[in-house]
């Protein structure tokens, strides 16, 4: 005991993490390798089986377990809006008030007002705050484990049903792609209707360019239009690239790994990494993609309205 007090702090981790490896590789020995598991297929997780078949002009309408997260996302937008609205209280502010209004300082002073005219900010916050919420609540109940997988059921009293699992709706990217879609027309339309349509396209280009070759002006005005296309790829493959790697690296270092080679004890050195990447995505990532969605909307309208480039 007393050698192991004098040892120092690095000598203690090399001599945890020696320990660790030799546990899993006593493991392994005992274990085996069981060879590769075919049946088990990663991909089916984010597979999306219709529970309602509902087709509407051949357009497949059906209910999946996506519907469901959006609903509980949309549920929980609502719930927490309406609630600030009806106990918000200026007298005596309790913890959760405090809570709430570290998210409404952050969607109305730095997300919004920050990047907008007054005007634009008063006409635009309870859409972008909308925005940040939903998707911050549909990336967070995305790490809560529901009972959303049909393909393995579990019996309960003789009654078949889904066993829990993992699923996120922005880690699908129809989802973040019909939000984006959203605010890149929205934020066209504002730029329109405050400059007028020629005008509003003229504003692509930077200032500075009036002494400027005509064709020169062209190819840059091209080189910004793709741009403008290209956000509706960047801003809708962001969140939905971080949230489902996120998922993914949950999957396999949760065990996903282990069963898919066959080898039972990489499951106990990856169980680590598959919490630290749990604390990682629900207490930074989940968060931060919704501000950097949010707060690039901001920037989108705001930028579209201002006189300048």
């Amino acid at each position: 005991m007393s050698r192991l007090q004098a040892m120092s702090n690095k000598a203690k981790v090399l001599l945890g993490l020696g320990l660790y490896l030799g546990i899993t590789i006593v493991l392994l020995l005992v274990a085996g390798n069981a060879g590769k598991n075919d049946a088990f297929q990663p991909q089916n997780e984010f597979k999306l089986d219709p529970w309602i078949d509902i087709n509407v002009a051949g357009i497949d309408l059906s209910v999946n377990k996506a519907v469901l997260y959006l609903l509980l996302a949309s549920v929980l937008t609502i719930v927490t809006m309406v609630w600030i609205a009806r106990r918000m209280s200026t007298d005596r502010p309790n913890r959760v008030q405090m809570a709430i209004e570290v998210g409404y300082d952050l969607t109305r002073n730095n997300i919004t007002g920050g990047n907008m005219s007054p005007a634009m900010a008063a006409r635009w916050f309870p859409f972008i705050a909308a925005l940040f919420f939903f998707i911050f609540f549909s990336n967070m109940i995305g790490f809560l484990p529901l009972p959303v997988n049909t393909e393995h059921k579990v019996d309960v009293f003789g009654l078949e049903l889904p066993s829990f699992a993992l699923y996120a709706a922005t880690a699908n990217l129809s989802i973040p792609l019909v939000l984006t879609l959203v605010v890149w027309f929205s934020y066209h339309v504002e730029g329109i209707r405050a400059k007028g349509f020629f005008k509003y396209l003229a504003s692509w280009l930077p200032p500075g360019l009036e002494d400027m070759n005509p064709l020169a002006k062209a190819f840059i005005f091209v080189i910004e239009a793709i741009s403008q296309f290209a956000r509706l790829i960047s801003l809708s493959v962001r969140l939905f690239a971080n949230i489902l790697a996120g998922h993914l690296l949950l999957l396999f270092m949760g065990g996903g790994l282990a069963v898919l080679l066959g080898i039972a004890a990489l499951g106990v050195l990856t169980f680590p990494l598959a919490f630290f990447f749990f604390i990682l995505e629900v207490g930074l990532i989940a968060t931060l993609q919704a501000f950097i969605f949010a707060i690039l909307t901001a920037i989108y309208l705001g930028g579209a309205t201002a006189e300048s480039h």
